[in-house]
């Protein structure tokens, strides 16, 4: 029975009037997902943007696939380099039983993929259930259809998670990203908040153990290895390149969230975002002159007591979430501002603010998931600023 006969015989129970009506919405997520829709979405699912849901969501979902690849990659390769280095010869986990056909060879990409998609993946269906729940409780609740924009949320808050995240601590962080960030709000199209940091601001400051520190990045019980951004914090491009070169940065084979790490897999799904008109270009230059501009502001001021003043630009690019909160987290049509005038200034504020944070602040040397929560509160007064220009403009236009 092929997939499209499975999804025809069970289409009656889970259609409206069928015995499983209540999951109706779900049926349909799955169903059009996987095939070409009939229909567009119904209902008014966005508050600032017309273009269809399904079509929007579901190429962001593609536009993951390079990050994907590269967070079971190199979260299986740092995992197995770790190993070889303390001697160990199997994992002191359920993993051990799957990777006894694999190996645990860092040097075999095969092996590292598999032993990165045996992290990534439990993660993934954990908060893919988790948040699934909640979104189907509050679509029966307000009697509406579970729609496409919890499949976007869930691959992002995977993507930005460490690879040995407690999945107990990873589903009460995506629970608390879409009732607080996001349901609260009235669902999809309707929160001022991205859902995905909302859920990682949450385990940031919960369970700072878990998502902070040098144990967090390498999946190897008793294994640490601190990350090339906080080594930049420590003692600047000095300290980076004792351990990593501007190339690794780039490929992405370094310690750090497990989708976040690879610059190169993050262009090529700017590429395809871009390509298809889902993300804004806008935002996505904002963000990358506003960094531009304020870090090499900072070299030249330059500071005798904080390394992190004479760190590049073309480092800030590859070092922590700066590139994967650009492309995936700043660009969400929902929370970021609408205008045209008002992306390019919410790109920027976010790009000055990510530099202020990572250099000023020692203790938060990340910085890109703050500047991005802050900006989003800021988007819709940008956005009441530009229209209120634009319409006093034309009043003294035709007024002339």
């Amino acid at each position: 029975m092929s997939a499209r006969d499975f999804l025809d015989s069970i289409e009656p129970h889970f259609t409206k009037g069928g015995r499983f009506q209540k999951y109706y919405g779900l049926y349909e997520m799955v169903d059009t997902f996987i095939y070409t829709p009939a229909d567009v979405t119904r209902g008014k699912t966005h508050i600032r943007d017309g273009n269809d849901l399904k079509r929007t969501m579901t190429f962001v979902v593609i536009a993951t696939f390079f990050c994907i690849f590269m967070a079971c990659l190199n979260t299986g390769y740092q995992a197995n380099a770790a190993m070889a280095s303390m001697g160990l010869e199997k994992a002191d986990n359920w993993r051990s039983i799957p990777m006894m056909i694999f190996g645990y060879n860092p040097y075999n990409p095969f092996s590292c993929l598999v032993h990165g998609a045996l992290y990534f993946f439990p993660i993934y269906f954990v908060t893919l259930a988790v948040g699934g729940i909640w979104e189907v409780l509050f679509a029966t609740v307000r009697g509406h259809e579970v729609n496409e924009g919890f499949l976007v949320s869930s691959m992002l808050y995977t993507l930005i998670m460490p690879p040995d995240m407690p999945l107990w601590q990873v589903a009460l962080g995506i629970s608390f990203g879409i009732v607080i960030g996001k349901e609260v709000f009235g669902g999809t199209g309707k929160n001022f908040l991205n859902p995905a940091l909302t859920g990682r601001a949450f385990l940031f400051f919960a369970y700072p153990a878990s998502i902070s520190g040098d144990s967090a990045w390498v999946a190897v019980d008793g294994f640490t290895a601190a990350t090339p951004l906080s080594l930049a914090s420590a003692g600047g491009v000095e300290a980076i390149t004792g351990g990593y070169s501007w190339i690794q940065t780039f490929l992405g084979f370094i310690p750090g969230s497990m989708g976040e790490t690879s610059t190169l897999a993050i262009m090529l799904g700017a590429a395809f975002l871009l390509y298809t008109r889902v993300a804004s270009y806008r935002i996505m230059a904002g963000v990358l002159i506003g960094m531009i501009a304020t870090s090499t502001l900072l070299n030249i001021v330059g500071s005798e007591t904080n390394a992190m003043f004479s760190l590049p630009w073309y480092w800030h690019l590859t070092l922590g979430g700066f590139a994967f909160g650009t492309v995936y987290m700043a660009t969400d049509p929902v929370s970021a501002a609408a205008t045209d005038a008002g992306r390019w200034l919410y790109g920027l504020l976010i790009g000055f603010m990510v530099v202020i944070i990572r250099v000023v602040n020692p203790a938060f040397p990340e910085g890109m998931m703050l500047a991005i929560l802050f900006s989003n509160m800021f988007a819709p007064i940008i956005d009441y600023f530009v229209v209120q220009a634009n319409i006093k403009r034309r009043m003294k236009r035709h007024a002339a």
